[in-house]
């Protein structure tokens, strides 16, 4: 069993940059794959990066590429999302997941956060 908290939403103008954390508690968090997921009002949950147990080993969206970073602390049970120039459009719930299937689907990941809100502004 592993449980996830987000943190490090907020407000902020589009341009800005966000690091966004999620926390992890229980057994074995470096044996999971982790992923970061958003979903928008209206709209359907979106994947945006992933990583693996493999150090590096990572994988991510088109609409992430290129302005988030996904890493993880296996030290510190946390994995992070570096967001950079962040637009109206990244508006969204973002939340973490923890899955034993390195995997950009939903479906695959076992546990969920809560999520943390990200407000951009234009």
């Amino acid at each position: 069993q592993v449980q996830l908290v987000e943190s490090g939403g907020g407000l902020v103008q589009a341009g800005g940059s966000l690091r966004l954390s999620c926390a992890a508690s229980g057994r074995s968090f470096s044996r999971f794959a982790m992923g970061w997921f958003r979903q928008a009002p209206g709209k359907e949950r979106e994947f945006l990066a992933s990583v693996s147990w493999v150090p590096g080993n990572t994988f991510y969206a088109d609409s992430a590429k290129g302005r988030f970073t996904i890493s993880r602390d296996d030290a510190k049970n946390t994995l992070y999302l570096q967001m950079n120039s962040l637009e109206p459009e990244d508006t969204a719930v973002y939340t973490c997941a923890a899955g034993r299937i390195f995997s950009r689907n939903s479906a695959q990941y076992d546990f969920w956060g809560q999520g943390t809100q990200v407000i951009v502004s234009s």
